[in-house]
């Protein structure tokens, strides 16, 4: 089913969809690492138990306990890895309202094309080109709406992305370093046949691993730089906030005339510069004024 829905996916938003689906099967296997880590760890206290010797029992007991939460953030940074991948599907989606809009003026363009080459003289040519100006316009303010989106959702979503990234490195670097203190603390001296070994005498210092783990976890903070954006001068239709909707599509109308005027949109030169026509298809500042 993923593969047929992967099939329908517009032109445009194959390659990211392709991606976000990929980020989804590692993102799973973050979680499936956190989980059987977790499982070694609590299989390492239990064998330390079982060797009746009490430094490795007390030392494989805490370092189980440390090791369990180097795996929880494995499951943190998932999660994290999965609000980087949410964002990065608004931009997909973005693409996916974008594609119908690149369809049909493509649909206007090719239609022109057909038209010119059966009958050059159809006076439908002018309806297509009027219809080639609106499709323009609603193309600008689309592109534009996904280049705004695109360039704010990627900052953001690697924003997140690598900052899990130093997030899950620094407090796993600092679970390991407490949890070599425990290590260090274990006597491999040995010894000969019948000897007995000393009892434990670092118990006490061995709970004060925890604790110091415990306040270093409780005591983190981020040390990354902020990356700026202009996410803030973005409206709610993608544009910048300091322009309406309305502006927004007067501008392009503008913009698409201009354009198919100069036959800069495909399909289009021909019949607007065409000197068997006096005046243009649409209305213009000349024809208005």
């Amino acid at each position: 089913m993923s593969s047929l829905r992967g099939m329908q996916q517009p032109e445009l938003s194959k390659k990211l969809y392709k991606l976000i689906k990929q980020q989804n099967h590692v993102i799973g296997a973050y979680e499936s690492a956190g989980r059987e880590s977790q499982a070694v760890a609590s299989q390492l206290s239990d064998w330390g138990e079982s060797t009746e010797d009490d430094a490795l029992s007390d030392l494989s007991d805490k370092l189980g306990v440390l090791l369990a939460e180097v795996a929880e953030q494995e499951d943190v940074f998932a999660q994290n890895l999965e609000d980087s991948r949410g964002v990065l599907k608004q931009i997909r989606n973005t693409e996916q309202s974008v594609q119908p809009s690149r369809n049909h003026k493509q649909k206007i363009q090719d239609e022109i094309q057909k038209l010119k080459y059966k009958e050059p003289e159809s006076t439908k040519l002018v309806t297509l080109e009027q219809e080639l100006v609106r499709a323009e316009a609603q193309s600008l303010v689309a592109e534009a709406q996904l280049t705004n989106v695109t360039r704010q959702k990627f900052k953001e979503a690697y924003d997140v992305h690598t900052a899990a990234i130093i997030e899950r490195a620094e407090k796993q670097i600092l679970l390991a370093q407490q949890a070599r203190r425990l290590v260090g603390m274990l006597d491999d001296s040995p010894i000969v046949p019948g000897e007995e070994r000393p009892a434990f005498a670092n118990a006490e210092e061995a709970r004060e691993v925890l604790n110091d783990a415990e306040e270093g976890l409780r005591n983190w903070q981020r040390s990354t730089e902020p990356i700026q954006s202009t996410a803030g001068k973005v409206g709610s239709n993608a544009m910048p906030s300091t322009a309406d909707s309305v502006e927004a599509n007067e501008q392009a109308m503008q913009v698409a005339q201009e354009r198919v005027n100069a036959g800069s949109v495909d399909g289009t030169t021909e019949s607007v510069q065409s000197s068997e026509r006096a005046d243009p298809p649409y209305p213009t500042e000349q024809t208005t004024a």
